[in-house]
Formats: structure tokens, sequence, C-alpha cells
């Protein structure tokens, strides 16, 4: 499941028990049928933008509520259980762990490098750090006229104002987690 489609499901539960409704209230508020609603309250439908209005016009909220990332103080994430958010075959994969929110300035995402790939990224602008935690292999990283290597267990540190490429200049694929502070 997608960090949208988790957001989704665990926001129309919280609201539709904050308000003390079954699920057969809703459906009837809302013309979303039963069975749809408790797909989506377990993760399992992939919700239309359409049928999303309804569920947010017949609760009478906002419908970014829907979206927005749950306050939660945890939360478990597995990347195997999730969809990668960009790929290239070949290439690379890219996991959206945890986006950008209001209330936190950090993002979180698994990159998976293949031998001989390549992930170009443009600058994150000013104030924006990048920390890079590789997992699995060797990463060199191409920060603008500059080559620096990461090697597996190592951490590295950078201001990502600037035109950035990680690559694979191996044979094994590279894990990496990078995290992206916005102060």
């Amino acid at each position: 499941m997608d960090y949208l489609l988790h957001n989704i499901s665990i926001n129309l539960k919280r609201i539709r028990k904050s308000k003390k409704m079954s699920l057969d209230v809703v459906a009837e508020q809302t013309g979303v049928s039963k069975s749809m609603l408790a797909q989506i309250e377990r993760g399992e439908a992939n919700p239309t933008i359409g049928t999303l209005g309804k569920i947010a016009s017949g609760l009478r909220i906002e419908f970014d509520s829907l979206l927005e990332a749950p306050s939660q103080d945890t939360w478990i994430m597995s990347v195997e259980d999730t969809m990668p958010t960009k790929e290239i075959q070949g290439q690379y994969r890219v996991w959206t762990c945890f986006p950008y929110e209001d209330n936190r300035k950090i993002e979180l995402y698994r990159i998976d490098i293949e031998p001989g790939g390549e992930y170009f990224s443009g600058s994150h602008g000013e104030k924006t750090r990048e920390y890079i935690s590789v997992s699995k292999g060797v990463l060199t990283m191409l920060i603008e006229d500059k080559v620096y290597t990461i090697s597996e267990n190592e951490v590295f540190r950078f201001e990502s104002d600037k035109v950035h490429r990680y690559c694979n200049k191996t044979e094994r694929v590279v894990s990496l987690m990078t995290f992206f502070v916005f102060y």
C-alpha cells in the first residue's frame, strides 16, 4: 500500500469513528457502497477522485483531510509492501517512505540502483540538506563537478541545493536511504 492509500485508509476510519458513524450510515450519507468503504478503510481499494469527493461531501469534510498524513506518533512502514513511486527498469527504483509534511520538515526515501544505473536529481532548493545511508553496495555521488564514494554502512551529508546524481558503478545493486531536512 502506498503512502496516499495508507493516509486515506487511516483518515477515513478515524473521521468516521470520531463522528460515531457506522459504515452503513456513511454509505447512506455518501452514496458509496458499504463494501467499498470497508475496502478503503482496510487499504484494499484504490478509490477514484470522484469516490473521494463523494466521501468528503457526504461527511462534510475538506477533501484534503482524507489525503493528509495522519497525525501519528509512531508508524511502521515496510518498503516491500509498497509500490515504487519512481522507477526506470534496469536503472533505479525509488520508494517514498515519509513525504514532506507541513508539521515535519523532513522527507525519507529508499532508493535501489541497479548495476550501471544512475538516478539524476536536480536541486532541492536552498536550505535543504540531504543525508544518505548506504545499506548495501557502494554508491558514487556526483555533485556538480565533485565525485564522492559512499560504501556500505557509511553515511554522507551534503547541501542539496546543487544538481546531483546517484550512480552505481559496481556489479551489485546499491540500496540506500536518503533523508531531506528543510531548515
